[in-house]
């Protein structure tokens, strides 16, 4: 391609872009586009942009994909959403997988995915720091291996695909340091096999923070669940369908305001009141609230039932910790053995991508919300902040690469003409 051709004449004739090793930091160049993560945001991008015929690389920090899924999960994780909502593109499951598969199952999934498209990240190539180059108009994308050792992609389009769980979440809680017991974010628990018998103080009350204190509860600890805010739960099920299959199918036809009633009414029927044991609901209904401020509604898989036995308790937000104790701020004072934070994750894209038009810098999400926030400037995508999960991903690498695949080809046809008229025919 002749704009590729261009640019690679520049690199060969400027001591900036010389290729090979240069001190200890070894340059690469990329003629497609470099994708940062190997989740299933990345793996989906790249797999839409190799069906359009655009080589692509992966560049993924851990040793393996999805290292979210593998190292940071625990043990009793499923789908929330059934497997439909959740594939992606190009890719069913297996029929035989259950209608929500475990953590195993879908880590399978994903490898199997890899596998069939052909996608081979280069692994243990944690970025460093990505920026846009103006004087030569392309990508500077800056990787630390795991000895040490330094290299530098260069290429014309960088597909950002850590996502909005990048980095575990550690909130700011007066005395913690001082607290002598056992003090772990959710994602370093596994299993309550551990707790067994134990006090435990389960910090945040999104779906993460519920099936954690169900998990305690089942291997026989004593969990207490801290809520700070106000939540919806939503049985996982209505009427023999998922909630969020019903959802969608009923915002086809209803506003969101009247689907939202209608699942508080459902909601109620079902588990009756949740404000009467401690779990207010907001003012804005489930759906309204997900989009516009991204906060997810809790899916129940039993949480709740044991919190109307008494055998998960429900505390305020906690005003400090002490060696053994925890003081909350209706002031009842409790010991516990161990607290889990349960506070969920966060991009962590501005800490190396150097750009501040597309990315906000408060949170390392896209400015502009969804469906707006794949495509930035100078062919800068992202895949995977839709806060819509894996449905929002494929939406994504579906439009990345069609995107890309129209620079891709144009460049590809004004080649074809230069060739075509440096040839002149005889009769």
């Amino acid at each position: 391609m002749s704009c590729l051709r261009e640019l690679e004449g520049k690199m060969a004739h400027d001591p900036h872009f010389n290729q090979g090793v240069i001190g200890l930091r070894r340059r690469v160049w990329v003629p497609g586009p470099v994708i940062v993560g190997a989740g299933p945001s990345g793996l989906a991008a790249a797999a839409c942009l190799k069906d359009k015929g655009v080589p692509s690389i992966i560049l993924e920090r851990s040793n393996c994909i999805a290292s979210l899924w593998q190292f940071r999960t625990y043990d009793r994780l499923r789908l929330h959403l059934p497997k439909k909502f959740c594939e992606l593109p190009m890719m069913p499951y297996p029929e035989d997988f259950p209608m929500y598969p475990s953590k195993q199952q879908f880590v399978e999934y994903l490898e199997a995915y890899a596998k069939r498209f052909g996608i081979k990240p280069v692994f243990e190539q944690e970025v460093e720091s990505a920026g846009y180059d103006d004087s030569v108009g392309l990508w500077r994308v800056k990787s630390v291996g795991l000895k040490g050792e330094e290299t530098e992609y260069v290429c014309r389009w960088l597909v950002v695909a850590t996502g909005e769980n990048a980095e575990a979440v550690v909130p700011e809680i007066k005395g913690i340091e001082n607290f002598r017991g056992e003090v772990q974010h959710t994602a370093e628990y596994r299993s309550g096999s551990g707790f067994r018998g134990k006090k435990v103080l389960v910090v945040g009350c999104g779906n993460s923070g519920m099936e954690v204190s169900l998990d305690l509860c089942n291997h026989d600890a004593h969990p207490s669940l801290v809520v700070r805010n106000a939540v919806h739960v939503l049985p996982r099920e209505m009427l023999g369908r998922s909630t969020f299959g019903l959802s969608m199918w009923l915002l086809k036809w209803l506003p969101i305001r009247l689907v939202d009633r209608f699942l508080l009414i459902m909601s109620w029927m079902i588990f009756g009141s949740t404000g009467s044991f401690g779990l207010d609901r907001p003012q804005v209904g489930p759906l309204e609230l997900k989009s516009k401020t991204g906060k997810t509604p809790v899916l129940d898989v039993g949480t709740l039932a044991k919190i109307k036995s008494g055998d998960i308790k429900v505390r305020p937000s906690i005003q400090r910790v002490g060696h053994h104790s925890v003081q909350f701020v209706d002031g009842s004072i409790e010991n516990f053995d161990a607290i889990i934070l349960a506070t969920g994750y966060k991009s962590n894209t501005p800490s190396w991508l150097k750009e501040k038009e597309m990315f906000s810098e408060k949170d390392g999400m896209p400015r502009r919300p969804f469906p707006h926030g794949w495509k930035g400037e100078s062919g800068l995508y992202a895949v995977g902040f839709t806060r819509r999960g894996l449905l929002g991903s494929s939406i994504d690498a579906k439009r990345v690469s069609e995107d890309i695949e129209k620079f891709w080809k144009a460049e590809a046809k004004h080649l074809a003409m230069t060739i075509g008229r440096s040839f002149t025919f005889q009769p």
